[in-house]
């Protein structure tokens, strides 16, 4: 008996650890699979029992049970679950006693971040609307754009946004779109209705449940807007299916009922509020929400409010790591980081600096149908795969042709799928399981981001636009984003709008807009290369004061390169590979080169001295 226990136990360890040695992730692989697996089993079930049970439905369900947690803290006032929870119930009985909007109607909903964001939300989607985030940085012309592709007729904006609609107010009025102000009184402006004054003499009482209630997970219920190759925002299809996804990602990275969630990022992003009002909300846990990101101001909050979890972009670790080094900055109960684009560098930095606070990095576009999520803490990858999950979620990695901006086709008219280690074009199966929703208002943008006829006849996958690698141990690591998209400020910058826009200056004939990477800046800073009209001069100062106004200020080209000439490719696209390639090195450049100085309010002569600082970090952006 005991030799058989000796040789049972060899055998044991044996296998543990060959385990260890070959599949050393295994059993963490197994564990996170199966989360995610039985969630969605769990909503798929749920559906079919219960009917459809939205997030709207489960912060009904924790201002019940937890009614006095606080559910929003913002500049040091505490809303709790019920807080949100009658206010929302106001926001959706002024509208129903108007009698507009109605279920199914799609509402815009331009607002910073504030408590009133979640509470307009979550009362128009207690009436059924759809509610239509609008980004606070566009202008005029793009944002009469939003209301027609996504077919909104109703907008509420924030009390300090009203001046974004003086340009455009009449063009909504003649649209017959109803504008609604976050305020009591707004003088003797007519054409806007006050919706504080409003909510002041409606009660608080639930509206019925049936007002709310989904047939399909897949029915659309918000629209997140997107730059992408067409220049102007595109209206991202998001069904209650991607906002219970997105809400199980704080508790898939492990988040708890206890935590406390710092949300510094735009609500109008899908991450904060699909991720991070969601996740705190599938957790019953609280979220600390903040107008506008402040680094200075960070750490300082994380300690004065308990913070556990706190949302980022590369781009906010960045300038974490860039503020003067103080006592204490490593004291604070933050043990997660959730969100996307850090880079391998900065990583290192935020921990070396600020303690080992797991970063929980994850990929996945607003719009998409695959996310990966580095469930393992590898430093610099943004997901892990297995064997398991490519069962599940079907994706590819195929040759991706730098200059014709195209896949790599075979003899036969197919993509070719790279080795392993090799960057490709990541692209993402459309089936059942993972479904493409697309974009509202024009089949032609939702076609756009598909590929057929890959890898056989008949297939069908969506395009993700981004150039991703994976190693032998099956870690993902994000490698650069292609087309007509750039990343700047943590914001994606469409060429073909912003070229469109520079297209408007007298002096500018035509415009190639692309991005360049400058050293210790996440994503790319924006250029263009410019054709000056015949019989005109450059003239920095006018071009300055276009930008400005025109455009939103992770969209402003940094650089400018006057050319005679711009090369196009065999298909009449504009050639941006060489120009991407060769940069803004005025030692290099033999055509005139200018940089936008925010002090002078014009664009100067980029000279080698100015280049310099920029390189060492000396010269702001």
């Amino acid at each position: 008996m005991y030799k058989w226990l000796s040789a049972a136990a060899a055998a044991v360890l044996l296998l543990h650890a060959l385990q260890r040695l070959f599949f050393p992730y295994f059993w963490k692989d197994v564990f996170f699979l199966w989360k995610i697996v039985t969630y969605g089993v769990k909503l798929e079930l749920s559906q079919r029992t219960c009917g459809v049970v939205t997030v709207v439905d489960r912060f009904v369900e924790q201002a019940r049970r937890v009614p006095d947690k606080p559910f929003i803290v913002y500049e040091g006032a505490v809303h709790t679950y019920r807080d949100v929870d009658r206010r929302s119930d106001r926001v959706a009985r002024v509208f129903l006693r108007r009698g507009t909007p109605r279920r199914g109607d799609v509402v815009a909903l331009l607002m910073d971040n504030e408590p009133d964001f979640v509470c307009v939300w979550f009362g128009l989607a207690k009436l059924g609307c759809a509610v239509a985030f609008l980004n606070t940085n566009i202008k005029s012309r793009s944002l009469l754009h939003c209301f027609n592709c996504c077919g909104a007729k109703t907008l509420v904006v924030g009390a300090d946004l009203m001046a974004c609609l003086d340009d455009i107010l009449p063009s909504l009025r003649e649209d017959n779109i109803d504008v609604w102000v976050m305020k009591r009184d707004i003088g003797g402006d007519t054409q806007v209705h006050t919706l504080l004054d409003q909510m002041d003499c409606v009660l608080d009482q639930p509206v019925p449940a049936s007002l709310r209630a989904a047939t399909s997970l897949k029915s659309p219920i918000m629209y997140i807007f997107t730059s992408g190759t067409t220049g102007l925002p595109k209206a991202a299809v998001i069904t209650h299916l991607q906002t219970l996804k997105a809400a199980a990602g704080f508790w898939a990275f492990g988040g708890k009922a206890d935590d406390v969630v710092y949300i510094p990022l735009p609500l109008y992003h899908s991450a904060a509020s699909m991720i991070g009002i969601g996740g705190t909300l599938q957790l019953g846990a609280t979220c600390i929400l903040k107008k506008k990101f402040s680094a200075s101001k960070f750490w300082s909050d994380c300690r004065k409010y308990d913070v556990t979890i706190f949302q980022y972009i590369g781009e906010l670790c960045r300038y974490l790591c860039n503020q003067p080094k103080a006592e204490g900055e490593r004291v604070h109960k933050v043990r997660m980081g959730v969100g996307n684009g850090l880079r391998p560098d900065v990583w290192r930095d935020f921990h070396a600096r600020f303690g080992e606070v797991r970063m929980c990095e994850l990929y996945g576009s607003t719009e998409g149908n695959l996310c990966f999520m580095n469930h393992i803490g590898k430093l610099g990858v943004v997901g892990r795969s297995n064997f398991f999950y490519k069962l599940l979620f079907k994706y590819d990695l195929v040759k991706y042709d730098m200059v014709r901006e195209e896949p790599v086709k075979d003899e036969h008219g197919f993509c070719q799928r790279v080795k392993k280690g090799e960057t490709g074009l990541l692209l993402s199966k459309v089936s059942a399981t993972s479904p493409f929703f697309g974009y509202a208002g024009s089949k032609q943008l939702t076609e756009r981001r598909l590929l057929r006829n890959v890898f056989i006849s008949g297939d069908a996958y969506f395009n993700t636009g981004d150039l991703m690698a994976e190693d032998q141990e099956d870690f993902i690591c994000f490698k650069d984003r292609v087309g007509d998209t750039f990343r700047w400020k943590g914001e994606n910058v469409a060429t073909t709008e912003v070229a469109e826009t520079l297209g408007l200056v007298a002096f500018i004939q035509e415009a190639n807009v692309y991005g360049v990477e400058i050293p210790g800046h996440e994503g790319r800073a924006g250029m263009a290369a410019v054709i000056v009209r015949p019989g005109h001069e450059f003239d920095g100062k006018e071009l300055f004061e276009h930008i400005v106004r025109d455009l939103p200020a992770y969209a402003r080209p940094v650089f400018i390169r006057i050319q005679e000439f711009i090369e196009i490719t065999g298909t009449f696209k504009q050639q941006k590979f060489k120009l991407v390639q060769s940069g803004f090195n005025p030692s290099t450049i033999s055509e005139p080169l200018y940089f936008v100085d925010y002090l002078q309010h014009t664009y100067v002569p980029l000279t080698d001295n100015v280049y310099q600082k920029i390189l060492a970090g000396e010269q702001k952006l």
